[in-house]
């Protein structure tokens, strides 16, 4: 008797243990940038003694809505979202909505439903910083390539806005000859890039919104022997090598395993009973471009 009473008190402290429950919903793991954000958040919460459950989209805008779904029906308190699309998740957000489970997005936000908190570095200003730093390196005139992210994602939006923006006002003298979506992917950047490289006799300079996308065309790029400026987007460590190594010129370096960690934190700020914000708040996460010694 006394064994099965040591049993039930230990299954009841374990149950505590676990009071609060967050869920996490990435658009992808098949990202090392993706995989660090899930690493802080996770971090984030084994030093909380909090249950996090972590759902991958595999960039599938109808798994992610699925996935939700079922951290809703498991009862979380406060669901974690990087959205695949911006537009096709307000849908799932407005389900949580309706289900009382506050809402936070990371990194790429929601173009609607009631989200507390979205933590992101200021991709716009991202992109215009690497607007800059390519207009500088190409002698603010020449031939650009812009591979884009997945089309509807904030990032991929925000990020193309600033370093349009950047370029048509500050580098009016370069052009944009090809601006295709190579889906955040690496195996896209070589195909789109392989194929760019075979229309275009010459490019001077590459903006990818991330870098994965920056490698891919970087290893397009180096099959054909052109020099060609490459600009990514996330600073994570393949491209940071490549920077170092004078293959690429730089990565606009992100943090994301302290977003992931911000996001819990906050996450369980909120399941404690922290009052929420009237509006979406916005939570910034510091951006700097990272450069090799290579000029």
């Amino acid at each position: 008797m006394k064994r099965l009473v040591l049993l039930f008190a230990a299954l009841a402290f374990g149950s505590v243990a676990f009071a609060q429950t967050i869920g996490l919903s990435v658009s992808t793991l098949n990202n090392p940038f993706f995989v660090s954000l899930q690493e802080g958040a996770q971090a984030a919460a084994d030093e909380a003694g909090a249950q996090l459950i972590t759902v991958d989209a595999q960039d599938d805008v109808s798994k992610q809505l699925s996935d939700i779904e079922d951290l809703i029906t498991q009862g979380v308190d406060v669901i974690v979202i990087n959205p695949t699309d911006s537009a096709a998740v307000v849908t799932a957000v407005r389900n949580a909505n309706s289900a009382g489970i506050p809402v936070i997005t990371v990194d790429r936000d929601a173009e609607g439903g009631d989200v507390a908190y979205h933590i992101a570095s200021d991709n716009v200003a991202g992109g215009s910083m690497a607007g800059e730093y390519l207009c500088e390196l190409i002698g603010g005139e020449g031939m650009v390539v812009e591979l884009e992210g997945i089309p509807g994602a904030s990032a991929t939006n925000d990020r193309g806005s600033g370093f349009n923006q950047y370029m048509a006002e500050n580098c009016a003298d370069a052009q944009i000859v090809a601006r295709q979506t190579a889906n955040f992917n690496r195996a896209e950047g070589l195909s789109v890039m392989e194929n760019i490289l075979q229309a275009q006799a010459q490019i001077d300079g590459l903006f990818a919104h991330n870098d994965e996308m920056a490698l891919g065309a970087l290893q397009a790029i180096e099959g054909s022997g052109r020099d060609i400026v490459v600009i990514g987007f996330d600073a994570t460590p393949d491209a940071v090598q490549a920077v170092e190594e004078c293959r690429m010129a730089a990565t606009v370096a992100q943090q994301p395993d302290l977003m992931g960690q911000m996001s819990v934190e906050q996450a369980l700020e909120i399941a404690a009973g922290a009052e929420l914000p009237a509006e979406t708040e916005y939570l910034p996460v510091d951006l700097q471009l990272v450069t090799g010694d290579c000029q």
